[in-house]
């Protein structure tokens, strides 16, 4: 087995290994109804329907000022954006649509056309070094791309993970568009596996990291480690007021695995975290709270430990991606290779979640808002542990409700 993509346990993980579903232990949750994981020998779940081992905390019976989702969405795959991708990892929007696509194993970005899904060499990232989960993950612009033309990105070292920005200038050849790496952050632990990688500007303008810790579990209790966190800096890599601590960019902490960060219509910090055994989760973020691992693993209700919003057993999520829209959390699977669905009341579930696309087209990786509407998702089968099917890796292009 590869070393290279994220159900990320590399033998951790018994697969055939079904548990119980929800013990005494669990008070509070939601069982959800019975459906398939991939690969299974069980009949598929009805459209929408979520597995057993699926659970979320007990719907909120209010959502504040907030109205609640609907119980019951939709997502309908619309188009295909682009195929023949090789790994891809990390997506951001540029303005008037057009996507920037990171390659994790090539070091390479492409801009693909919105329109025709064209894939054109940007550059490649320099000192990119690739290898198990490692290479050049995640993928931001600016929100002043317009007048300073800037591109960020999370990629492995030799050494560590950092984050740089480079300058994007569209006007020179094909291949050579990309300035040299100006590094604002380095020294997030690197390793075969749990390399976090998925960066995103959040509404206060500020820069947001979710890390892994490489193996090393301690190091996600350790307050002083990048690893095992998710990070809030400035644009240049500095702490920010109003972090727990003022010297350091750590937000929150006991963290696993961390690919996903969204922000909902509030401005709230969502991410989803692979887990180990057990559990796979999604999380409300709040800064300086312990997220438990490796002390923990999902709804624990445990002092001092805070509790995720939904969990999941690990062969029907191992989540990536994650974005906000129509009321709703969307969570891409690799392990799961299904397209998740959380319906919120505020900082609950508003009810269980939906599974779409399970088992169409394989791995799932990315998720992010489209700015035509909608979704865009990318496959993740060229990634060593995946299955290609002709056309892969692709973008895939959404309507949801």
């Amino acid at each position: 087995m590869s070393l290279d993509s994220e159900p990320d346990n590399l033998g951790e993980k018994n697969v055939g290994r079904r548990a119980a579903v929800v013990t005494a232990a669990l008070a509070g949750a939601a069982l959800l109804a019975t459906g398939c994981s991939a690969g299974g020998g069980s009949a598929p779940a009805p459209p929408g329907s979520a597995p057993a081992s699926a659970t979320a905390s007990a719907p909120a019976s209010a959502g504040g000022d907030e109205s609640p989702a609907p119980a019951r969405g939709t997502a309908k795959v619309t188009g295909t954006v682009a195929t023949g991708l090789g790994t891809p990892w990390g997506v951001a929007a540029l303005p008037g649509g057009d996507l920037l696509v990171a390659s994790r194993d090539t070091g390479r970005i492409d801009r693909v056309a919105a329109g025709s899904g064209r894939a054109t060499r940007v550059g490649t990232v320099p000192g990119v070094s690739a290898g198990g989960e490692g290479g050049l993950l995640g993928l931001a612009v600016s929100r002043d791309f317009a007048t300073d033309r800037l591109v960020y990105a999370y990629f492995t070292t030799d050494s560590d993970n950092r984050i740089a920005r480079m300058l994007y200038d569209p006007s020179k050849p094909a291949g050579e568009q990309l300035g040299a790496p100006d590094t604002i952050l380095r020294g997030i632990p690197h390793g075969a596996i749990h390399n976090g990688g998925r960066i995103a500007f959040g509404p206060d303008g500020m820069l947001y990291a979710g890390t892994g810790e490489s193996g090393a579990q301690g190091l996600a209790q350790d307050k002083k480690s990048l690893g095992g966190k998710i990070l809030r800096m400035t644009p240049e890599g500095e702490p920010v007021h109003g972090n727990p601590e003022a010297d350091s960019v750590v937000y929150s902490y006991g963290h696993r695995n961390v690919q996903g960060l969204a922000w909902d219509s509030e401005g709230r910090l969502w991410a989803s975290e692979f887990g180990q055994h057990t559990w796979d989760e999604l999380n409300l973020i709040e800064p300086g709270r312990n997220y438990g691992w490796p002390v923990v693993e999902g709804l624990a209700h445990r002092d001092g430990y805070v509790d995720p919003v939904a969990q999941w057993r690990t062969d029907d999520a191992s989540p990536s991606g994650i974005a906000y829209a129509d009321g709703s959390i969307w969570m891409a699977s690799l392990r799961g290779a299904r397209l998740w669905r959380i319906p919120l009341a505020g900082t609950k579930p508003a009810a269980d979640p939906q599974a779409f696309l399970v088992g169409e087209y394989g791995r799932l990786r990315t998720v992010v808002t489209d700015p035509a509407g909608g979704l865009l998702l990318t496959t993740s089968n060229t990634d060593g542990r995946g299955e290609p099917r002709k056309g892969d890796d692709r973008i895939l292009r959404l309507d949801v409700s």
